[in-house]
C-alpha cells in the first residue's frame, strides 16, 4: 500500500464528525423502541441493523485512512482509540434493541427512558462537538458535560438495578432486563471514552 505524505483534506474530521452523526441515528431508533409495539420491534431492530452496519463502514474506512496516510493530523493511537470509541457506543445501542426483540420483552423495563434520554444528549452534544476536531477550540465544555451525564447516567443505572433486584420480578425477566440496561450503560461509558479521548486529543494539541 502506497502510503500518502497528506491525508486528503479534512478526510479524518469528516468521517469523525460522520461516525457522531450517525450515533444520534442510533439513539433516534432506540428512543422509537421505547413507543414502540412488540410487533413494531422487529422493523426498528432492522433500521437500527442498517445504522450499526453504516458506523462499521464508517470505521472501517478511517483505519483504512490512518494506515494508508504517512502524516496524520493527530496521534495514530488517538485516532484509532476515538474511531474504536464511537462504534462502541453504536454496538452498545444495537445490542440493547436487538436483545428487546430477541428475548420478546412485552414491558420494557421502568426507568429504561431515563437512560435513553442521558444516551439522547450525549449523542446531540458529540455530533455537536466532532466537527470542532478541526480546529481544537471550544471542546472543554463538551467534556465536561459528558462527564456528568456519565455519572447521572451510573446513578439512573443503580436505580434500575435496585428495582430489578426487590423481589417483584421472576428470576427470567430480571436477567433479561438487566442485559439490556447493562448495553445501555455500556453505551453512555463509550461516550465518555469518546469525550476522555477528544480531551486528551486536545490536550495534546494545545
Amino acid at each position: 500500500m502506497a502510503l500518502r505524505f497528506t491525508p486528503r483534506k479534512n478526510s479524518f474530521y469528516d468521517m469523525f464528525a460522520a461516525s457522531a452523526a450517525n450515533l444520534v441515528v442510533g439513539v433516534s431508533l432506540l428512543t422509537e423502541l421505547l413507543g414502540s409495539t412488540p410487533t413494531e420491534r422487529p422493523a426498528i431492530n432492522e433500521r437500527m441493523k442498517a445504522a450499526e452496519h453504516a458506523s462499521d463502514e464508517i470505521t472501517h474506512g478511517i483505519m483504512r485512512e490512518v494506515n494508508s496516510s504517512f502524516v496524520t493530523p493527530f496521534d495514530r493511537e488517538d485516532i484509532y482509540r476515538l474511531a474504536s470509541s464511537l462504534d462502541d457506543v453504536m454496538d452498545a445501542i444495537d445490542a440493547a434493541v436487538d436483545l428487546v426483540v430477541l428475548y420478546q420483552i412485552d414491558e420494557l423495563p421502568l426507568g429504561l427512558a431515563d437512560q435513553v434520554e442521558v444516551l439522547e444528549r450525549a449523542a446531540e452534544i458529540t455530533a455537536a462537538a466532532m466537527p470542532r476536531l478541526r480546529v481544537m477550540k471550544n471542546l472543554r465544555e463538551y467534556w465536561i458535560e459528558i462527564n456528568r451525564l456519565e455519572n447521572a447516567g451510573d446513578q439512573i443505572y443503580r436505580r434500575l438495578l435496585a428495582r430489578l433486584y426487590s423481589g417483584e420480578f421472576d428470576a427470567l425477566t430480571v436477567l433479561k432486563h438487566k442485559e439490556v440496561i447493562d448495553q445501555l450503560e455500556m453505551a453512555a461509558d463509550a461516550f465518555e471514552n469518546v469525550a476522555n479521548t477528544v480531551e486528551s486529543i486536545a490536550v495534546k494539541e494545545s
